[in-house]
């Protein structure tokens, strides 16, 4: 899941009139319909995406956000509201939750997928610095976070994107700003320490809902509660 370049990013937030948007919903279903057949994703995607004559970022947007039946209400038995975390240990896949809300922030396009979490169409962090919409965006989370009252906050950040340290850092000083008890590590393999957690986790990286009882969409609780951050693109 490649991060989109930075120039690219204003491409992908401008791309979508009424034309684009009704192919993609056009698509979503004729996706879902494949894939509830047991097709398989990628070249089900790419027959869709040549029926409808989509562009890369759509495709993206489909390949992101659009599931089988069974993959969805199999996610929804691991899904938590935000409000149950009150008083346990939280732990947030760093990086999956700041690029989303920047994402949104930043008007790149942000989905209500359709196993109930929010993504971005922006993907995987490995090309990402933080810069002032990042501190936006760790603003509202945080702020989030301190209303949701979770016994203690664990960040776990990639170490191999550059200035991890730095940002995990940063984060610790935040949280006490925010009367936030917990950590912020940068770690060489962050989905080690968030699938092997015992309490809840935030992230909408779908190979990690898989593979844990109980996951919070922070990201989408986040957007949804600010109204500085862009509509949520919906596909059904």
């Amino acid at each position: 899941m490649p991060l989109l370049a930075k120039n690219q990013r204003t491409d992908v937030s401008t791309a979508f009139n009424e034309s684009v948007k009704r192919a993609l919903t056009a698509g979503a279903s004729d996706y879902r319909y494949l894939l509830d057949r047991g097709y398989p994703r990628t070249p089900s995607l790419e027959l869709v995406g040549n029926r409808y004559n989509l562009d890369r970022v759509s495709r993206q947007i489909l390949h992101r956000g659009v599931f089988a039946a069974k993959v969805c209400e199999q996610r929804r038995a691991h899904r938590e509201t935000p409000e149950k975390i009150a008083g346990e240990t939280l732990a947030v896949d760093g990086y999956n939750v700041l690029i989303t809300v920047e994402a949104s922030l930043s008007g790149i396009p942000v989905l209500v997928c359709d196993d109930g979490w929010v993504r971005d169409v922006a993907g995987a962090s490995g090309g990402y610095r933080f810069g002032p919409a990042g501190g936006r965006a760790l603003a509202m989370i945080l702020a989030a976070l301190r209303e949701l009252t979770p016994g203690s906050v664990l960040f776990v950040f990639d170490s191999p994107i550059a200035y991890s340290g730095q940002l995990a850092s940063l984060v610790r000083t935040e949280m006490k700003q925010y009367e936030l008890p917990g950590e912020a590590l940068a770690v060489p393999v962050p989905e080690r320490i968030i699938e092997e957690h015992e309490g809840p986790v935030a992230t909408s990286d779908s190979a990690i809902i898989d593979r844990v009882p109980r996951v919070v969409d922070l990201a989408g609780h986040v957007i949804r509660r600010n109204k500085e951050c862009g509509e949520l693109l919906d596909l059904v």
